[in-house]
């Protein structure tokens, strides 16, 4: 039988969580399981249900102003990042319990998807202030907590998502951009000077260490090394690319060689004709794109897995 920690003084904390994450109808069960076990913790849950409509900048505008200052995110990747955005710039935390489908982010972070291990996380793990990206594309500034992305992996991303969420409907639009979607003249100009110039599909820029399908692509400190991890991807055809995001990398299935990799601070990526950007599964438009990292720009409680070196 578990034991309650009255030790600990009681922390209003925000409870963001997104029924629409992971298995649908396991939302009502895992609500109940997060509230019971922050409430053992002394945690005291203000719980707020995203819908389509939802102002996440609001929401957690007000809380901030009520003096709540830990935010917990239930939910996938695309949910945390939405939440990371509105905290961007304040001096809150925020906490992970991941329920969503790939939860790179929690993976990155050592923070595990058994609930009450994440949510012991909330009070046990170490609150550690970790990078974020910020991509400025037709004038608006726009953070990112796991990856940016220009060209195919954006232009294919928003049909890719309603696949893998059961819609299959959707499979004909994949192809039908996967068969036409032109390459174009990729210019990287990157902070040491150095610039690349070559025709292709796609450059992915990481925070973290896992990104996509669980595949690793960064250190295991990425996420804090104040530098972003640039994927370019110039000589591989679109099967290439497809076999990649199907595959993935692992000990069994190594990187193509033929993927340049790079380290910035900053970056500049010009394409011809111009290809779609998105920041965390959110489309940015076309065109130019500035990319740099931003610095300790967010506190998060870690789980004991994840690096923790220059802290």
């Amino acid at each position: 039988m578990k034991t309650v920690d009255t030790k600990l003084p009681p922390q209003r904390v925000k409870l963001i969580f997104n029924p629409g994450s992971g298995v649908n109808d396991e939302s009502p069960l895992q609500i109940m399981a997060v509230v019971k076990e922050m409430q053992a913790r002394q945690l005291i849950p203000e719980l707020y249900l995203i819908e389509p409509d939802s102002n996440l900048q609001e929401v957690v505008d007000e809380a901030i102003a009520q003096g709540i200052e830990l935010f917990v995110v239930c939910g996938g990747d695309g949910t945390v990042s939405s939440v990371t955005k509105a905290l961007y710039g304040s001096a809150a935390t925020l906490g992970i319990v991941p329920t969503g489908t790939r939860n790179n982010i929690a993976l990155s972070l050592g923070i595990p998807t058994d609930i009450a291990a994440a949510v012991a996380i909330l009070n046990e793990g170490q609150r550690l202030k970790i990078d974020l990206g910020l991509v400025i594309c037709n004038g608006v500034s726009t953070p990112f907590i796991e990856l940016c992305s220009v060209g195919l992996f954006s232009t294919l991303f928003p049909a890719g998502d309603d696949i893998q969420h059961g819609n299959i409907t959707r499979i004909g639009d994949f192809l039908g951009i996967l068969t036409t979607a032109p390459p174009s003249d990729i210019h990287l100009f990157l902070d040491d000077n150095q610039e690349i110039s070559e025709l292709g599909h796609a450059a992915l820029i990481s925070n973290m260490p896992y990104i996509g399908r669980n595949y690793k692509v960064g250190a295991p400190d990425a996420y804090h090394d104040g530098l972003l991890d640039v994927m370019f991807f110039a000589d591989l055809s679109k099967l290439d690319l497809i076999n990649y995001i199907l595959t993935g990398v692992g000990t069994d299935n190594p990187e193509d060689h033929r993927i340049m990799h790079y380290q910035v601070r900053e970056m500049v990526i010009d394409t011809e004709p111009a290809m779609a950007v998105m920041a965390d599964g959110i489309s940015l438009g076309e065109g130019s794109v500035r990319i740099k990292v931003q610095p300790q720009a967010l506190s998060v409680m870690v789980g004991a897995t994840a690096s923790h070196e220059g802290q």
